[in-house]
């Protein structure tokens, strides 16, 4: 229960196969019950990778990039994300996948960068036509929460045959980015074996953003992520080793939340609090974007 509103969030995280965890961070299950005065629970997001997110019917609105709220699609994509999306939610469950690039390159037919901050109704646009038997299973499910991972695994088993070309370097990249001590595009391309342009192809196709801007983001996730674990820290004790001074970090943290590090820190984040205890527990990374494919 949540002091400030009397809502309740419970979230849980499970992990995937060994043979999908180039594919997928991890599934979670959120549940809601917001309070009767509040009736929606309100929260952001941060920068991530790409999600696919099944809400039946129950209520959410989102806005992303600093535009109005607008309702979320009952099955939908969010592309990766380099800005805070907002969100407000009603009483009710959903089920959620986390994508590593590699997921997205071999579940979908489409550009990451074209769905980057944004998301698309699953439904109705083509590239995501695989997970609509699965949207429709659990819009149909009343079963509990290991049923229902049973379902969306059986699918993910089903459908990761398909191989994509650029496999190895995709898979070579986001190993590469999870290491703290990268910190320079041509350090990313010689530790890849790729050339410049090709690089960028790559992180457009695959991971949605220039290789500068990502890892521009893991620079400031991995500060973001000590907080988050531990709120009761000074944002100075926080700051990744590659930060110049506390300046530097504040302007990432403007133009990756929309706000600065004093405001973030007094806003309620019932559900972001909660999702990245629970996330840190099961799979050892407050945040998604931090997950090693190589880990385990």
């Amino acid at each position: 229960m949540h002091a400030k509103t009397g809502s309740s969030v419970t979230i849980r995280f499970a992990l995937p196969s060994a043979r999908l965890k180039p594919f997928v961070t991890t599934y979670y299950y959120t549940q809601v019950v917001a309070s009767p005065d509040e009736g929606q629970v309100e929260d952001r997001l941060h920068p991530e990778w790409a999600n696919i997110r099944f809400l039946g019917q129950d209520p959410a609105h989102c806005a992303i990039n600093g535009g109005p709220f607008e309702p979320v699609p009952e099955f939908s994509v969010t592309g990766p994300t380099s800005c805070s999306p907002q969100f407000r939610m009603g009483s009710g469950r959903s089920w959620g996948i986390g994508l590593m690039p590699l997921g997205w390159a071999a579940f979908f037919a489409a550009q990451a960068s074209d769905y980057a901050d944004r998301i698309a109704d699953g439904a109705s646009e083509p590239a995501f036509a695989a997970f609509r038997p699965l949207a429709q299973s659990l819009a149909k499910s009343d079963g509990g929460f290991a049923e229902e991972l049973a379902l969306i695994e059986g699918h993910m088993e089903a459908i990761a045959l398909r191989q994509t070309n650029d496999m190895r370097a995709i898979e070579r990249v986001s190993s590469a980015l999870v290491d703290p001590k990268l910190a320079m595009v041509s350090e990313l391309a010689d530790r890849t074996g790729m050339n410049i342009r090709s690089l960028e192809r790559l992180s457009k196709r695959a991971f949605g953003f220039t290789p500068k801007l990502l890892l521009r983001r893991q620079r400031f996730l991995r500060s973001l992520a000590q907080f988050m674990l531990d709120p009761s820290l000074k944002w100075l004790s926080t700051l990744d080793e590659q930060y110049h001074d506390q300046a530097h970090f504040v302007r990432d943290f403007k133009r990756f939340m929309g706000m600065g590090p004093t405001e973030y820190a007094k806003l309620d984040k019932p559900i972001l609090m909660a999702a990245a205890q629970a996330r840190m527990a099961i799979a050892g990374e407050a945040v998604q974007v931090l997950h090693d494919p190589n880990r385990g």
